[in-house]
């Protein structure tokens, strides 16, 4: 064999190896986000058993976005894109105790930062709390009792933004379970709240804001074992100077702004939905929580998992593999998304009947949301593959170039809006947010391209050709399967559960038959590491 052709094999075991670790680490983070989901649709079933719709969980949901908003645009995602890369960086080039001395600095500045916003909002609760809901001014109890739920879990954005931190740490150095099941905690601890704690409250939702900052407090504690066997010490470390907080920072901004956008994107879709037919507004929530669920499943896991890959790869100079990551992670993202969207396509209307066709929630709200749901289904693949995407400016440590592009197709949607609104109703709102998705998705590819060199795009399409064949074959064999119901029926949730359940197992069945006889590099890619598990454990 000659020495080019044992170089490309050394490279293709390295890559192989490389992929595995990114599907075992995604398969531990879809796991648990998983369980987490499920988790969330039980606690808001509860929460709507014991409180219903009346003032008192109107009072909740508005003082909970207050934190909630504040945990988006500091937390979850703008934290872990911005301390990751530069953490990676130093844990690479300059030894653990160099890296582990940022992590501390970060974390002692992020609590004093966080304190003084906390005790800014406790005390100026009456006028955040009109800045979301006005209209509440007019009932004085309503009010009284939103400032005081936001009051109570203000703290909360500490311990998620805590948690946000000992996840990029974590994650950094391979370890994805314990940062993954935070979220569990949290709808264990408001769960268990309502149950426990609720009963012995004069106001009983208070007892379920106490149970968010129990949650809180106990997503920090699981990341405590693991940070401490992976030799992570806890003191205070202030050094406002130092040359990675101030990298963090300007990594930071620009990923802040871009949550803004996001954000933006969502008031301007509420706001235009309530200009429609009563019920728009419920439409998009509903069907936007269903689209969500696979996105937050697979694409977020896959996300989490490549980022801190491809910022070692990145510190250390490997850019050709980087880039060879890059395109794999995104053709193992659509193998999974673009089947999620066509089962959510052809049976919308069988699982929101399922879900929702109960009491007030008529067969027209269910076709109204269904709907909804085809338009964002549509976008679900741009959506996944603008989060694995945007991973590889990131680890480039590059926030600022994913903004500008999300600004442009933030742009575009909001045009479409207007646009479509008139003759597809709640229905354009949704096809709009798809379609921008889509512009977003080109653009990060295009830049990333014209920047870092030529990407294996052929072995890419050829990708996503096999998929569609396969995709076409299951989304026919599930709405066979569906078929044999009347869906119009309400009631019959043990019925309309087997029927889908058929269809989902047949569908997956056939894509999977399917993408085997084609060959599928991403079938493959996810298999190895469950055979090496079956290895392992027989």
């Amino acid at each position: 064999m000659s020495r080019k052709n044992v170089e490309e094999s050394a490279e293709k075991l390295k890559g192989d190896g490389e992929n595995s670790r990114i599907v075992r680490a995604a398969g531990v983070v879809g796991t648990a986000t998983l369980g987490s989901r499920i988790l969330g649709f039980v606690r808001d079933m509860v929460t709507a058993f014991f409180f219903g719709t009346g003032n008192a969980a109107d009072a909740f949901f508005v003082a909970f976005t207050i934190p909630n908003l504040l945990r988006r645009l500091f937390a979850e995602g703008t934290m872990t894109v911005s301390f990751v890369p530069v953490f990676t960086d130093y844990l690479v080039n300059r030894g653990r105790d160099e890296a582990f001395r940022v992590a501390r600095i970060t974390m002692t500045i992020l609590s004093i930062v966080l304190v003084v916003i906390i005790l800014i909002g406790i005390v100026f609760s009456p006028e955040i709390v009109f800045l979301f809901a006005p209209g509440f001014k007019g009932d004085p109890l309503k009010w009284e009792l939103t400032v005081d739920l936001t009051r109570i879990m203000f703290p909360y954005i500490l311990f998620v933004s805590l948690t946000a931190l000992a996840m990029g740490v974590l994650n950094s150095m391979g370890h994805f379970l314990a940062p993954a099941s935070a979220p569990i905690l949290l709808n264990v601890a408001m769960i268990g709240s309502m149950f426990l704690i609720s009963p012995l409250m004069k106001r009983p939702i208070v007892g379920l804001a106490w149970g968010v900052i129990i949650g809180g407090l106990l997503q920090v504690l699981l990341q405590v074992g693991p940070l401490i066997r992976r030799g992570v010490t806890f003191r205070l470390s202030l050094n406002y100077s130092h040359p990675a907080v101030k990298m963090i920072l300007k990594l930071m901004l620009p990923a802040v702004f871009g949550a803004s956008i996001y954000q933006l994107n969502v008031v301007v879709i509420r706001l235009l939905a309530s200009m429609l037919e009563p019920g728009s507004v419920s439409y998009l929530y509903y069907a936007d929580r269903l689209a969500q669920f696979p996105l937050g499943i697979f694409a977020v896991a896959i996300g989490t998992a490549v980022l801190p890959s491809m910022s070692k790869m990145a510190a250390t100079g490997r850019i050709d593999e980087l880039k060879e990551t890059f395109t794999d992670s995104l053709s193992i993202a659509l193998f999974i998304t673009i089947p999620a969207a066509v089962g959510l396509i052809v049976l919308r209307v069988p699982i929101i009947s399922l879900l929702f066709y109960r009491g007030e929630f008529d067969y027209s709200s269910v076709v109204s949301t269904a709907e909804a749901l085809l338009y964002f289904s549509i976008g679900l693949p741009a959506v996944s593959g603008v989060r694995v995407m945007a991973n590889g400016f990131y680890a480039l440590k590059d926030t600022a170039t994913p903004v500008k592009i999300g600004a442009v197709s933030i742009a575009l949607n909001i045009v479409l809006c207007f646009l479509l609104m008139g003759p597809l109703r709640h229905g354009g709102l949704a096809l709009a947010v798809s379609v921008a998705a889509f512009l977003n998705a080109f653009l990060l590819l295009y830049v990333f391209r014209r920047r870092e060199g030529r990407l294996r795009l052929r072995r890419l399409f050829v990708s996503l050709v096999k998929t569609t064949i396969a995709c076409t074959a299951m989304g026919a064999s599930s709405m066979f399967v569906a078929s044999f119901f009347d869906w119009e029926l309400k009631g019959q949730i043990l019925s309309k559960l087997i029927f889908i359940t058929a269809a989902i197992v047949v569908g997956v069945l056939v894509y999977t038959a399917v993408t085997y006889l084609m060959g599928s590099r991403e079938l493959k890619g996810i298999a190895k590491p469950i055979k090496e598990k079956l290895k392992i454990g027989s």
